[in-house]
């Protein structure tokens, strides 16, 4: 996890969204990172986990549709994190350039969350 990013998952305040638990996996999976087991314990144990539900998932669709059209590269998975964010008055803690500038954001300049 990135070290500029601790604070916030160390709140109490802070939420994960499921995709962003399926992202994490992928990404250890692909670089071949370790203790995977242990880092999700630990967002799990410090992070209150949203599921995508339905109001989220009818929002992450209106939300694609807008930026797709904005930003480059903008996928589904960037859509949930935001609606998730929006849905709950939440603010994105992140490194991802897709984020950059969005008032939900609270961006981590070169740092991969």
């Amino acid at each position: 996890m990135g070290e500029k990013a601790r604070p916030y998952v160390e709140s109490q305040e802070a939420a994960t969204t499921t995709i962003t638990i399926a992202e994490l996996r992928e990404k250890y999976l692909r670089e071949e990172w370790k203790y995977f087991d242990e880092d999700l314990a630990f967002i799990t144990s410090t992070t209150l986990v949203v599921p995508l539900e339905k109001p989220i998932a009818l929002l992450a669709g209106e939300i694609n549709y807008a930026m797709k059209r904005l930003v480059k590269g903008w996928g589904i998975s960037d859509s949930i994190v935001l609606a998730t964010a929006r849905a709950k008055s939440a603010k994105v803690v992140t490194g991802d350039e897709h984020f950059k500038g969005l008032k939900e954001t609270i961006f981590l300049k070169n740092e991969t969350v």
